[in-house]
């Protein structure tokens, strides 16, 4: 797990030579890429229920079409709708281990309106790359490849079981890139929590006895309307936004029964903890003013925040615009809002990058003209690029003596600072300090 030797004859022109077979690795296999694609984006599925994707991508690696010594592909890995498929070289030290990871779920009525089925391609594009760059050494570096498809990102958190079954232990660093209006090496993607609200009333005729009844409906308007109050003495960077999911029969039955589903996000997990609770409140006080019962439940896995990593970001920078890539100011990240990933999590247990990339349009995410836009031709070249980029990271990491130590130092570094914020150190008592301040 130490990093490489470069090559000989020059390292910073053999490096060169490599990134540059990574791009025509790239370049030779854009037509079964560019398929492979266009197959994922043509028959959208939900969130672990991805079983054409899924089948898809593992007769992609399983081919005997594809370039250089075969891929060992585990189908069905962990859940039912990932896959693993693992090269490595026979060098005898232990191997730096990377992962490329494959997004494929869609949005239900819209399909791929988040480019989904580009990330696969840019997992797999620049897992290839790789590859055929490190196939081209006359001597081996001791290097292994993982791509690994990660299922229902839009709902569920599958990157977060996948962490839980053990699936990102030994990696050492894991790429992803994702569909956006603009390039950034880094977006600020914030915490997650969702949660369900069921209210349970009374039902009775709505004009014949309606003082018999405990309107379950009225409990759900006044939870919506206590949040929407709420937000003026919310900070700017926090969301909450959901839908009344049911909300009762017939106008004339006073409804018994209601259920509302909100997303909850905020830009660290102690602030979302924040957030969580005064919205919670929000759900009771509804109950308690109507006399509804209330169940509030959370989901599953919250999604946490994406950690930066400074030493990958200006690495891919520097290869982005090699190929002409136009990225965004720091500015512009930093001000900017974003959405929320599974991603977030692997990034506490393995450093990570996770940049945005244009598509050739500025459609909005989530619309459907970004569904359009992410199975045009158009897109092809933008998604391909990427993948060269990561690629040639991937390199960097391998071959740039101190690199792949400034990576994990600048993971260890972030991820201790993220936890020292969530479970601060309690001072010792009568002990007196700067910073001894009660956290609310």
């Amino acid at each position: 797990m130490k990093p490489q030797e470069p090559p000989e004859s020059g390292p910073a022109a053999a490096l060169e030579a490599l990134k540059q077979r990574a791009c025509e690795s790239v370049d030779l296999n854009a037509a079964r890429l560019g398929a492979l694609s266009r197959d994922i984006w043509s028959c959208p599925e939900l969130a672990y229920a991805e079983h054409q994707a899924h089948d898809a991508l593992t007769r992609f690696f399983s081919g005997g079409d594809l370039p250089g010594a075969a891929w060992a592909v585990q189908p069905r890995y962990k859940l039912g709708t990932a896959f693993r498929a693992d090269w490595g070289t026979a060098a005898p030290q232990d191997p730096l281990r990377f992962a490329f990871l494959c997004e494929y779920d869609a949005l239900p009525g819209l399909g791929h309106a988040c480019g989904h089925n580009l990330i696969a391609e840019v997992g797999a594009a620049a897992a290839l790359a790789l590859k055929a760059a490190l196939e081209s050494l006359a001597e081996p570096v001791a290097v292994q490849i993982t791509v690994l498809g990660t299922p229902a990102e839009e709902q569920g958190g599958g990157k977060i079981d996948l962490i839980k079954a053990g699936a990102f232990d030994g990696l050492d660093v894991v790429f992803m890139a994702h569909p956006s209006q603009e390039n950034a090496a880094y977006l600020p993607d914030v915490a997650e929590h969702d949660v369900t609200v069921k209210y349970f009333g009374k039902a009775s005729h709505a004009a014949a006895y309606p003082w018999e009844g405990v309107n379950a409906l009225d409990a759900a308007v006044l939870a919506y309307n206590n949040l929407s109050v709420l937000r003026q003495q919310m900070k700017p960077t926090w969301r909450v936004h959901g839908v009344i999911k049911n909300g009762g029969v017939k106008p004339n039955i006073i409804p018994s029964y209601t259920e509302l589903e909100f997303y909850l996000r905020a830009p660290s997990r102690k602030e979302l903890s924040v957030l969580t609770e005064k919205v919670e409140n929000c759900f009771k006080s509804a109950a308690l003013a109507t006399g509804c019962k209330v169940e509030i439940k959370g989901g599953e896995n919250d999604y946490y925040n994406v950690l930066p990593n400074k030493s990958l970001q200006k690495i891919y920078k520097e290869n982005g615009k090699k190929l002409g890539i136009d990225f965004i100011s720091e500015d512009a990240v930093l001000n900017g809002l974003s959405g929320s990933t599974d991603f977030g999590n692997v990034t506490f247990v393995v450093p990570g990058l996770h940049p945005y990339f244009y598509i050739g349009s500025d459609a909005l995410n989530h619309t459907e003209q970004y569904t359009e836009a992410a199975g045009s031709q158009t897109a092809q070249f933008y998604a391909l690029r990427t993948a060269k980029a990561l690629a040639m990271t991937a390199l960097d990491v391998i071959f740039k003596p101190g690199l792949l130590e400034e990576v994990r130092e600048d993971f260890r570094e972030v991820k201790l600072k993220e936890e020292e914020q969530v479970n601060p150190v309690e001072p010792k008592k009568g002990s007196v300090g700067v910073g001894a301040c009660a956290s609310h």
